[in-house]
């Protein structure tokens, strides 16, 4: 699995120029899930996100986690992250999941951080024609892989 977390101050999802859900501050989670992925990822990639320190605290430190702030969390599946762009100009996305992988990996996403964060997170709708809007804080982006846990 692959995420880019953005720590924003509020983020949203249109989907057919209707919100759909939004978030104020907290973490904009781009989610793609491969081939290979399996529960033991979301395990690890869920306690990582909960616990990452990326917000301030009075000092201007990052020393917060999202739970500390009691945050909330905006998780959108992207499977766009597995791009192969080795040959050619057009992209290949022969690494992501197929959907009946991806979407019980996605959930499972979804139940892991709810139960970690102790409140319900907000989603986009897998496979939908998303816009995406956020207002990325510091700007913090940071990039985990699941398969790089060095």
């Amino acid at each position: 699995m692959k995420a880019i977390m953005q720590r924003v101050s509020t983020a949203s999802v249109s989907i057919n120029e209707k919100i759909y859900s939004q978030i104020g501050q907290g973490l904009l989670v781009l989610l793609g899930i491969t081939q290979d992925d399996t529960q033991e990822d979301v395990d690890w990639l869920c306690k990582k996100i909960i616990g990452l320190r990326i917000f301030s605290d009075h000092d201007g430190k990052m020393n917060l986690s999202v739970k500390d702030i009691k945050g909330e969390i905006l998780l959108v599946s992207q499977f766009t992250l597995y791009a192969s762009t080795k040959k050619g100009n057009r992209p290949s996305f022969t690494e992501a999941a197929p959907p009946t992988l991806a979407i019980p990996l996605y959930q499972a996403c979804i139940s892991r951080l709810q139960n970690e964060l102790g409140k319900n997170i907000k989603t986009g709708q897998f496979g939908a024609d998303m816009q995406v809007s956020l207002v990325n804080d510091g700007p913090v982006t940071i990039v985990i892989d699941t398969k790089d846990k060095k």
